[in-house]
């Protein structure tokens, strides 16, 4: 089996702090944000969990799910968050269908610093729209992501589409 290096995701995710209680946390301070402002990556707010943009996102239109209440441990959700994440999934799954007609989905957790989290001390869940041939030679030997589609038209279109269903 072949094996292709992705480096740069590395200094990625050496790029955060290290927790220490003194910072903010970026998704506790985001659940406070007013979602309809062009200033805010917040797509959608449920009751326990919200939608947000990636900033710094592997395609365009991955987003994360992440629950309200501030917890690093899947084991810690509750029933009623694990419910309105998985809808909230699910609602955003068709609205990127809707908007964005990707061919496949990655979906899923990366639960602690070496499992890749780039921010370990709040759990979210990222959904990264996927599309035949969306990995070409500046991802592979350039080591250059090329998203060509803007963050805030994306959170635009998903924002009306969530707000049909």
């Amino acid at each position: 089996m072949e094996k292709l290096w992705s480096t740069w995701r590395s200094h990625y995710i050496d790029g955060f702090k290290d927790h220490t209680g003194d910072e903010e946390c970026i998704f506790c301070a985001a659940a406070e944000q007013d979602e309809t402002s062009d200033d805010s990556l917040v797509v959608y707010k449920g009751e326990l969990a919200f939608l947000i943009m990636n900033l710094y996102p592997y395609n365009g239109g991955h987003v994360m799910i992440v629950p309200k209440r501030h917890i690093s441990d899947i084991k810690e959700l509750t029933e009623e968050e694990f419910a309105e994440i998985y809808k909230i999934i699910q609602k955003t799954v068709r609205a990127l269908d809707d908007t964005m007609k990707p061919q496949g989905y990655n979906i899923g957790a990366n639960i602690g610093k070496v499992s890749g989290a780039g921010i370990d001390q709040h759990i979210h869940f990222h959904i990264v729209p996927r599309w035949d041939g969306d990995t070409n030679f500046m991802t592979t030997i350039g080591e250059i992501k090329v998203i060509s589609q803007d963050l805030l038209d994306v959170k635009n279109r998903l924002q009306k589409a969530l707000l049909e269903r």
